[in-house]
């Protein structure tokens, strides 16, 4: 572990907010933060679909979470966990949503750099409706609290976070 990082974790949410489900993980950061008190360790970040601001994150944490929508043949609202090992091995589409691409790229300048976070994990969702709106579709709103349970199961896994906190 990079002792400059001290077991950091970074949950990025990323999308766009004006074309409905696209804004899945800027929702799923709002919804964390209202409903979970996590430790000083755990840094919530809303990056949209600014793909260099998410550079200082990357680089300063040990364990990355994004969550965004995934362009996958399944039905809409299923729920996916990659690890940056799937992308690598081919296990999974390398553009997996429209703005994939900037934070992939990012990944890397950030392994160059020697500043790459030690896990990433990519919680994903399939969306049902890309149109202009600002609210979720109601299926993936019913589904936002799931991804949150996952996402607090995963880091009390890493003995980061307990039901104490919540």
């Amino acid at each position: 572990m990079n002792p400059n990082k001290n077991g950091k974790v970074g949950i990025l949410g990323i999308g766009n907010l004006l074309l409905m489900d696209e804004g899945f993980g800027v929702h799923m950061i709002r919804y964390l933060e209202e409903q979970y008190e996590f430790p000083e360790s755990v840094q919530l970040m809303d990056v949209g679909t600014a793909g260099i601001y998410m550079a200082p994150v990357m680089e300063s944490v040990s364990y990355l979470m994004v969550i965004d929508v995934v362009d996958l043949k399944a039905d809409p609202g299923t729920i996916h966990i990659f690890s940056d090992k799937d992308i690598k091995n081919g296990c999974i589409p390398t553009k997996m949503s429209p703005h994939q691409l900037g934070l992939l790229e990012m990944l890397s300048l950030c392994k160059l750099r020697g500043q790459a976070p030690e896990k990433v994990e990519f919680i994903c969702i399939v969306p049902e409706k890309l149109e202009t709106g600002i609210c979720l579709s109601p299926l993936l709103r019913e589904k936002v609290p799931e991804v949150g349970r996952i996402i607090c199961r995963k880091l009390r896994e890493q003995n980061i976070f307990s039901e104490k906190n919540n």
